[in-house]
């Protein structure tokens, strides 16, 4: 049996801690007419916390797993049962053709930045591409994660280097009400994906690297690569059942295998041509196949130019917008050759000797 190395974890909280962060939520000035309801609440919180409740409301999974009587919960069950539905739904030759637009930038002008970002003129411009050619458009803003309140992307807490099976498709780390770690977009953003014909995602760089909003989103996604559509075989969370899976043989299902993508990423100094490629190679591993050259695309804006003037940039670099055009264009191509069978026949049929 391989060897379950321990010893990282803190101990938990102590009382005083868990109190002091708890209330963090409640300083402003209005709340201390309810401060006995707020001691009520934090002993109902120690309470979860202490005793592990991560998922309050469970049910028996029922003969459609491997383990029926296993408790799983609801929350996750009713995430499972929309990217079921949505992957039929994508797999549907009579549904319209879908593309979600991924705005990878932190920025818009509903926070302290007090403007829109470049990248989502970017996703605007596709998406007035894309709809006269009868393609539906999805616009995911990850700039919401700034704006909205309690909107989160937690982060991925690395469960397939312990053993690919230990991580579940779509994700089960979260909602973990223990911990308090609630209100994770990534449920509806599993979603969104699955029904998703093509992806284009447009970003700048952030630090010669993409933006935290997208590299959050990009980390949950490791679940769609090889995740376990199956939580009973793992008990769960248990480590040594999910590493006798895998040492027993694991395939490493690709869930979103199949669609087409784009990538449009830009900046004003460095980091454009790492980023675009990264971005692409991520999506090749995940099974998804590239619209084409045009649709790979790194660009400058306003190279070394202010920042204060960078919208005035783009407004002046038509070629650059006419190429964003493009990149729409030969994503709409390619859902199209998709959806019609073609673009697949032309990839090869290998099968890969090293799967992870």
């Amino acid at each position: 049996m391989i060897q379950i190395r321990k010893g990282q974890a803190p101990v938990p909280l102590a009382r005083a801690q868990f109190a002091e962060r708890f209330r963090a939520s409640f300083m402003d000035p209005a709340f201390r007419a309810e401060d006995p309801s707020i001691t009520r609440l934090e002993a109902i919180a120690w309470a979860a916390f202490t005793e592990g409740r991560k998922a309050p409301h469970t049910h028996r999974a029922g003969e459609a797993y491997e383990d029926p009587g296993y408790l799983l919960s609801d929350e996750w069950v009713a995430t499972k049962q929309r990217l079921d539905a949505a992957q039929l739904h994508w797999a549907d030759p009579a549904t319209p053709s879908r593309v979600l637009l991924v705005c990878g930038s932190a920025r818009n002008d509903g926070t302290c930045p007090g403007e829109i970002s470049k990248s989502f003129r970017l996703v605007e411009m596709a998406r007035e591409v894309l709809e006269p050619l009868g393609l539906q458009s999805d616009v995911l803003d990850l700039s919401l994660l700034t704006s909205e309140y309690g909107l989160k992307i937690h982060p991925c807490k690395g469960c397939l280097s312990t053993a690919m099976p230990l991580c579940h498709w779509p994700c089960s780390c979260y909602p973990n009400h223990a911990l308090n770690q609630t209100h994770d977009w990534m449920a509806e953003i599993y979603e969104r994906w699955t029904a998703a014909h093509a992806v284009l995602i447009i970003t700048p760089v952030y630090w010669y690297q993409s933006p935290s909003p997208l590299k959050l989103m990009m980390d949950r996604m490791v679940c769609a690569d090889g995740g376990n559509p199956d939580p009973t075989t793992t008990a769960g969370k248990n480590a040594a059942k999910a590493k006798a899976i895998e040492m027993e043989g694991w395939n490493y299902p690709q869930h979103l295998a199949g669609r087409a993508y784009g990538v449009l990423v830009h900046g004003d100094v460095a980091g454009i041509e790492g980023t675009r490629r990264s971005l692409c190679d991520w999506l090749d591993w995940m099974g998804l196949l590239d619209a084409g050259v045009m649709a790979r695309l790194d660009r400058y804006i306003g190279y070394y130019e202010p920042y204060a003037s960078s919208h005035e940039a783009l407004d002046r670099d038509e070629p650059l917008q006419e190429e964003a055009r493009n990149v729409a264009r030969s994503v709409a191509k390619a859902v199209a050759e998709l959806r019609a069978g073609r673009l697949q026949a032309v990839q090869p049929s290998l099968k890969h000797p090293r799967p992870k």
